[in-house]
């Protein structure tokens, strides 16, 4: 007789994922709170002094540069510090006496937060709709917009399950998700210095980066102008490949925790 492999992920447990979320203030600060008032205040500020036919492209420029930090902020932060305290619980080790896999507790969770970063979006959106100024986009540029960022979310996602794998608390994760989210923030001008004002190795490091191409060069597209698509495909691969890294990482450092 087949023996069963654990039980299956279900609207319970993702329900629970997302109860966990609502418990956890960071992914609705960063996620929600902090890009909306951003976006709104330095519209008022720095871009009110843009000269009035440019307002609108600065305004466009701006929400798209400022969309990044949703992803970074749910998917990295939120799933990182949340993932961290339930490793240094070992409440996923509870859960598999409880009968439940690993492959479905991952699973639950990744859809909790991808639910919860669609309504941050959602409300992103909603938001700088009413209150600034915008372009209106192509079709294909923002398709491919919103398709960046959820595979941004994603590469976030594994790099901070990898991280919260390697080091198995919580304050050592959170510093260092909380050191990387700043420096990409830097890196790819989301923190007001442009990328092409940093200096010339971190210009390379921040062109590895695909939020790099969409804070600076996207809205050339989103406009109806012409893109290259190449460094941003090369930025993900680069990025994807190594938040695979850090997971293999992770999993080899479980299983050698497991057999102690």
């Amino acid at each position: 007789m087949k023996k069963s492999s654990g039980k299956r992920c279900n609207c319970r447990m993702v329900f629970y994922e997302l109860r966990n979320i609502n418990g956890n203030l960071m992914p609705h600060f960063f996620g929600i709170i902090f890009p909306n008032i951003m976006c709104f205040l330095l519209s008022q500020t720095v871009i009110s002094q843009v000269p009035e036919a440019a307002r609108e492209t600065a305004n466009t420029s701006l929400m798209l540069s400022l969309s990044l930090v949703i992803p970074m902020s749910i998917m990295f932060l939120g799933y990182g510090a949340l993932y961290a305290q339930e490793v240094e619980r070992e409440i996923p080790l509870r859960m598999r006496l409880f009968g439940y896999g690993v492959g479905a507790e991952v699973l639950a969770k990744v859809i909790a937060h991808l639910i919860f970063m669609t309504f941050a979006l959602t409300v992103y959106g909603l938001f700088q709709g009413l209150v600034m100024d915008m372009k209106r986009p192509t079709v294909q540029a923002f398709l491919g917009w919103i398709l960046s960022l959820y595979l941004i979310g994603g590469v976030c996602l594994v790099l901070a399950h990898g991280i919260a794998g390697i080091c198995r608390k919580f304050s050592l994760t959170f510093g260092i998700d909380m050191i990387l989210y700043f420096m990409i923030m830097i890196l790819t001008g989301m923190m007001g210095i442009k990328t092409d004002q940093l200096p010339k190795g971190l210009q390379k490091c921040a062109a590895l980066l695909p939020m790099t191409h969409i804070s600076n060069d996207y809205v050339d597209f989103w406009l109806g102008g012409s893109y290259r698509f190449m460094p941003l495909l090369q930025s993900f691969l680069f990025l994807g490949a190594a938040a695979g890294i850090v997971l293999l990482i992770s999993n080899h450092t479980s299983r050698r925790q497991n057999r102690v």
